[in-house]
């Protein structure tokens, strides 16, 4: 590799794995993103976005809910308003990740495992989440309200699971 920051004989202040890998000719994922970073610099400039994570939700109340919910129902009803306000900003997160898919077209052409791939792949499942905490709420109200039938009770003609089965009744006359 050519890289300026990939000299073999500077290896001061790098970890053995970044040493490792300049021995092999690969960079690490910390050397990837240390280049983007000093690359995109003069972009992020001109294109200001916001520094720092998103503004996270106020969980409180919903957990305070959740906390107090005696039956499944009083449960349900908390998921459920918490998945409702979650949803616009996983819908967002989504729009985000398949706009990066296809950029500049490149989704349209793209390999199965390939980077667009991937991102419409984590779009999908950062919604398929509320649908997956839909079906467990889902499924913890049928349990409550709709329980599956009791098995039925054993025929006392019949024998037990795992034992032979009963002999034949005598038939009359014999």
């Amino acid at each position: 590799m050519s890289h300026p920051d990939f000299e073999l004989y500077d290896n001061v202040g790098r970890t053995g794995e970044q040493t490792a890998a300049a021995r092999s000719g690969i960079a690490t994922p910390d050397d990837l993103l240390r280049w983007a970073r000093r690359d995109a610099e003069p972009f992020l400039g001109e294109h200001s976005v916001p520094e720092g994570p998103l503004p996270s939700p106020d969980l409180a109340p919903y957990l305070k809910a959740l906390t107090a919910a005696a039956t499944p129902a009083e449960a349900h009803a908390v998921t459920d308003q918490f998945l409702d306000a979650a949803e616009p900003v996983l819908r967002a997160v989504s729009d985000y990740l398949v706009a990066a898919a296809k950029r500049n077209g490149r989704y349209l052409d793209a390999a199965p495992g390939s980077p667009p791939r991937l991102l419409m792949e984590a779009a999908s499942r950062s919604l398929s989440i509320m649908h997956i905490a839909d079906e467990a709420s889902m499924a913890t109200l049928r349990a409550h309200y709709d329980p599956a039938p009791a098995p039925a009770a054993p025929n006392r003609e019949q024998s037990p699971p795992g034992l032979p089965p009963a002999p034949p009744s005598p038939r009359p006359g014999r």
